[in-house]
C-alpha cells in the first residue's frame, strides 16, 4: 500500500477519501483493479489509515480499535460503511479518543457505524443483540492493544457457544423472516445479493454456526459462490457510485462484461447457480445445527427420536424424512419420488444424508417408467406449494436432473420477458404448483400437472420454445409411461400453451373465424381446450404480480366457452364485453345524443370490473377523448369496442380502478364534454398526472423500446395492429389519437398489462377495399404510433 499510503499517513480523513478515489479511478491510464484485488486494496488502505490515526491519538495500551462487519471480514466493497468498535479497559480518556477517531471520518463523509465498549459491555451486548453478536463474532484487530482485542474475541465466542441452545430459535426465525421478506437470489430477476435467500448473509450465517461448532465450515462450492457474489457486489458499488445490493438489469450487462461472464443473462445464470448452492447449504445447515444442539437437564436423558413409518421404505426421524433401514433404490425404482412425495405432503424436509444416499445409489429409471414411479411423481406434483422446496432439494443433489435430463437447459435460465419474476426452471415448478389448485376443473388432472411442469421446457435451446418444447414433451411423455393419445395431448399442451391468452387479449372474440381457427388448431378436442384454459391461469399466476387480472380471467373464460360451443356445434354465448345492461344503456344514450347532440356517458359497476359507455356525435377524436378522460381518473382500460349508430359514436370500455373506488360518472361526463368543446386540454392534464404518478425513470429504463407488429386475417380481411411497449398513463388515449390523425378507424382494442410493459392490440381499418391498409401507409402509421407510445421509438422490420 506504499503507492497510496503516503497521503493517509498524515492522519487526514480527506486524504483517505482521495486515496480511495484513486483506487476507484477507471481512467487516466490506470489499470483497473480486479474486484478481489480492489477489496484487498480498500481493506489495506483503511487499515493503514486507522492504525496510523490510532497511533497519533494515543490508542495503545488498555485500548484497541477492532473492525466488524465487511471490514472485519476483509470483504469491504467500494461504498460499504465502516463498522468499528473502540474497546477499552477502563481508560478515563476514552471519550476523547472516540471523538478524535470518529469526527474526522464523519467530516470527510465516510459512512460509519461505531460503538465504544468495555470487554464486559461487548459480551453483554452480544448476548442480547443478535446483530451485534454477528458483528463481534467477525471481530478483527486493527490497532492498539492486541491482547484486549483477543480477550474480547475469545469471550464473545465462548458466550456464543454457551448460549446457542437458548438463542438458536431466534437465529433460525430471523433468517427465515429475512428470506420471506427479501426473496430468493437464485430465482429473482433483480436479486438482493446481500440479504436475499442464498445471498452473502446466508454465508455469514454458516460461518456463525460453525463458530458455535454446530456445523462444518462452508464447503468449497459455497466459498466459490461467495467469491462470485462478492465480485458482483463490488462491481455494482463501483458502477453505481454508492452502496447497492440489488442488481438491476441495466447494470448487469456491464458487470457481466467486466467479469468476463458474457452478457447479463449469462451473469444471471451464474448468480442463480451460486445462490442456489448457498441457499441449500443454509437450509441444511440450520437443520444440522438444530440436531447438533447440546442437550441438558432432563432432555439429555430422553431417548433418541423414534423412527416413525410414513410410507413404504420412508420414515420420519428427528423431524426429517429419511429412508427406512432396509430401503434401497436399486430394488425400489419409485423410492426417490416416494421420498419426495412424502416430504411434500408432510412439509418435512428430506434429510441431507438421505439425499446423499439416494444420489449415490438411485439408478436412472428405464423407459417407460414403472407405473409406481409415475404415480409417485403425480403425487408429488399434486401437493402444490409443498413440492417447491422438495424439487429444489432434489435438483441441488442431482436427482431431479436424473429424472428429467432435459431440465439442464432451463436450470437457472433467466427470463427474457421482464414480467417474469422467476428463473425458467422455478417458473415451471411454480406453474405446476398453481395448477395443483385447478385439478378439479379438468377431467385429466395428471395431464394438467405434467403439462404445467413442461410448458416452457423448450426454452434455452434456440428456436420457438413452444415447438421445441412440444418435441421434448412427447419424448418425456413416452418415457414417463403415458399412452400414445395422452402423449399427443401433452405435446399439444406445450405447443399451444400461449394460444388462449394471446388470442383472448389480442384478437376480436366476436369474429367467428377466430373461434373456428382455435377449434381446428386444437383438433376439436374439448379435453385439450379445458387443459389449456387451466394452464393459462396457472401460467399467469406463476409469472408475476398483476399478470392474472380479473379482466384477463374474464376474457379467457369467455374465449374458452365460445370455442367449446364451436367444437360441439352450439351457439356461442353472449359477448363478455357488452353485458345486457351496457347494451341497454348504449341504446338510451344514443337516443339522447341524437336528440340534442350533447355527449353522454354512463358507468355501470360490476363485481370486479366496470363498464363505461360513452356516446358522442361521430367525429374524429371520439375514442381518444373518452380514453383520455378515463386515464385522467386512474381507470385502467382493459378493452374497448367502438361502432357508429345513427350518426353518433358509441364506445364501450371495460375498466377497473387502478386504486381506490370508481369515480363520479357525472364528473367523467362533464370532463368529456369539456374535452370535446376544447375547454379542457387533455394532453397537458395527462402529462401532469404522469409526472405525479408514473413509474420512476428506473422502471422506464428497464423496459424495452416500443415495437409495432401487424397481423392480417386472410379469412376476414381484418387488420390488427399490435403495440408492445412501456405502460404509460393515457397510452390508449395517445395511440388512439395517433390512429385517428392518420385516418384509421379503430373497431376494438385490447390491453394486456405485463408488469411495466403492455401489449395493446387494435382492430383497425383503412381506406382500402374492405378496410385494407396498404404497406406504404403502414410504415407511416407505425411511426406515428411509436411516437405516441414513448420517447424511444424504434422502427420494426
Amino acid at each position: 500500500m506504499t503507492a497510496v499510503g503516503s497521503g493517509p499517513a498524515s492522519g487526514s480523513a480527506d486524504d483517505l477519501v482521495r486515496a480511495k478515489a484513486v483506487l476507484l479511478d477507471q481512467h487516466g491510464g490506470r489499470r483497473r483493479l480486479a474486484p478481489d484485488a480492489l477489496r484487498t486494496a480498500l481493506v489495506d488502505l483503511h487499515d493503514f489509515w486507522l492504525s496510523s490515526r490510532c497511533a497519533a491519538i494515543g490508542i495503545t495500551d488498555r485500548a484497541a480499535l477492532v473492525a466488524v462487519g465487511a471490514l472485519g471480514r476483509r470483504e469491504l466493497c467500494p461504498y460499504s460503511d465502516l463498522d468499528l468498535v473502540l474497546l477499552h479497559d477502563g481508560r478515563k480518556d476514552v471519550d476523547r479518543l472516540a471523538e478524535q477517531l470518529w469526527y474526522p471520518l464523519w467530516d470527510a463523509g465516510v459512512g460509519l457505524d461505531h460503538s465504544v465498549r468495555t470487554p464486559g459491555q461487548a459480551v453483554q451486548v452480544a448476548a442480547t443483540d443478535l446483530r451485534a453478536a454477528y458483528g463481534l463474532l467477525e471481530l478483527r484487530h486493527i490497532a492498539g492493544d492486541p491482547a484486549l482485542s483477543e480477550k474480547v474475541a475469545q469471550a464473545v465466542r465462548q458466550a456464543w457457544r454457551a448460549g446457542m441452545r437458548n438463542r438458536f430459535d431466534e437465529i433460525a426465525d430471523s433468517a427465515r423472516d429475512r428470506w420471506a421478506k427479501v426473496g430468493d437470489v437464485a430465482h429473482r430477476v433483480e436479486p438482493d445479493l446481500k440479504s436475499g435467500h442464498g445471498g452473502l448473509r446466508d454465508i455469514q450465517l454458516l460461518d456463525h454456526l460453525a463458530v458455535a461448532q454446530l456445523v462444518d465450515r462452508p464447503s468449497g462450492e459455497v466459498l466459490e459462490a461467495r467469491m462470485l457474489l462478492l465480485d458482483v457486489r463490488t462491481e455494482l458499488h463501483r458502477l453505481s457510485g454508492r452502496a447497492r445490493d440489488v442488481l438491476r438489469a441495466q447494470e448487469a450487462d456491464e458487470i457481466a462484461t467486466i467479469l468476463e461472464l458474457g452478457d447479463r443473462f449469462d451473469l444471471a445464470r451464474a448468480i442463480s447457480g451460486a445462490a442456489r448452492a448457498v441457499a441449500f447449504a443454509a437450509e441444511v445447515g440450520l437443520r444440522a445445527a438444530k440436531a447438533a444442539l447440546p442437550r441438558r437437564g432432563l432432555s439429555a436423558l430422553r431417548r433418541a427420536p423414534v423412527r416413525r413409518p410414513l410410507d413404504s421404505g420412508v420414515v420420519e426421524h428427528a423431524g426429517e424424512v429419511s429412508l427406512a433401514r432396509d430401503a434401497t433404490a436399486n430394488r425400489d425404482p419409485a423410492l426417490v419420488l416416494r421420498v419426495a412425495a412424502v416430504a411434500a405432503r408432510t412439509g418435512l424436509p428430506v434429510a441431507a444424508g438421505t439425499l446423499a444416499r439416494l444420489a449415490e445409489t438411485a439408478p436412472e429409471l428405464r423407459e417407460p417408467w414403472p407405473r409406481a414411479a409415475l404415480g409417485e411423481l403425480l403425487s408429488l406434483l399434486g401437493t402444490g406449494e409443498g413440492m417447491v422446496d422438495v424439487i429444489e432439494a432434489l435438483d441441488r443433489t442431482g436427482l431431479w436432473g436424473r429424472l428429467f435430463p432435459e431440465w439442464g437447459a432451463v436450470r437457472d435460465l433467466p427470463p427474457r420477458d421482464r414480467a417474469h419474476v422467476w428463473t425458467v426452471d422455478r417458473h415451471l415448478v411454480e406453474t405446476c404448483a398453481q395448477s395443483a389448485k385447478l385439478t378439479t376443473r379438468v377431467s385429466r388432472p395428471d395431464l394438467l400437472l405434467v403439462g404445467a411442469l413442461l410448458h416452457d421446457i423448450g426454452k434455452g435451446r434456440g428456436g420457438d420454445h413452444s415447438e421445441v418444447g412440444e418435441s421434448l414433451a412427447l419424448q418425456i411423455g413416452r418415457r414417463l409411461g403415458f399412452g400414445p393419445h395422452d402423449v399427443e395431448t401433452l405435446g399439444a399442451m406445450v405447443r399451444h400453451h400461449l394460444l388462449l391468452p394471446h388470442t383472448a387479449t389480442r384478437r376480436d372474440l366476436d369474429d367467428p373465424s377466430t373461434l373456428r381457427r382455435i377449434a381446428d388448431t386444437l383438433g376439436g378436442s374439448p379435453l385439450l381446450l379445458d387443459l389449456l384454459d387451466a394452464l393459462a391461469e396457472a401460467d399467469s399466476l406463476a409469472t408475476g404480480p398483476g399478470v392474472w387480472t380479473p379482466w384477463k380471467r374474464a376474457l379467457i373464460r369467455d374465449l374458452t366457452a365460445r370455442v367449446r360451443a364451436e367444437m360441439i356445434g352450439e351457439p356461442p354465448p353472449g359477448p363478455v364485453q357488452l353485458a345486457d345492461s351496457a347494451a341497454k344503456a348504449a341504446e338510451e344514450l344514443v337516443a339522447l345524443v341524437v336528440a340534442d347532440g350533447t355527449a353522454q356517458l354512463r358507468l355501470l359497476a360490476e363485481d370486479d370490473l366496470a363498464t363505461v359507455v360513452s356516446v358522442v356525435p361521430d367525429r374524429p377524436g371520439a375514442l381518444s377523448a373518452a380514453a383520455g378522460v378515463l386515464a385522467l381518473h386512474s381507470l385502467d382500460v382493459h378493452a374497448a369496442e367502438v361502432h357508429v349508430d345513427r350518426g353518433v359514436a358509441v364506445a364501450s370500455f371495460a375498466v377497473s380502478p387502478r386504486f381506490g373506488g370508481l369515480p363520479d360518472p357525472m364528473l367523467l361526463r362533464s370532463e368529456l364534454v369539456r374535452v370535446l368543446d376544447g375547454t379542457l386540454e387533455l394532453g397537458e392534464a395527462l402529462a401532469r398526472k404522469e409526472r405525479d404518478y408514473a413509474p420512476t425513470s428506473e422502471v422506464a429504463e428497464r423496459t424495452a423500446p416500443p415495437r409495432v407488429l401487424w397481423f392480417d386475417d386472410e379469412a376476414t380481411g381484418a387488420v390488427v395492429l399490435e403495440l408492445r411497449g412501456r405502460n404509460r398513463i393515457g397510452l390508449l388515449h395517445r395511440v388512439a389519437g395517433a390512429l385517428e390523425k392518420e385516418g384509421i378507424d379503430t373497431r376494438w382494442a385490447r390491453v394486456e398489462t405485463l408488469g411495466a410493459s403492455v401489449v395493446d392490440s387494435f382492430g383497425v381499418s383503412g381506406s382500402g377495399p374492405e378496410g385494407h391498409i396498404p404497406r406504404p401507409d403502414r410504415t407511416r402509421i407505425e411511426q406515428a404510433v411509436l411516437v405516441a407510445a414513448g420517447d424511444r421509438p424504434v422502427p420494426t422490420r
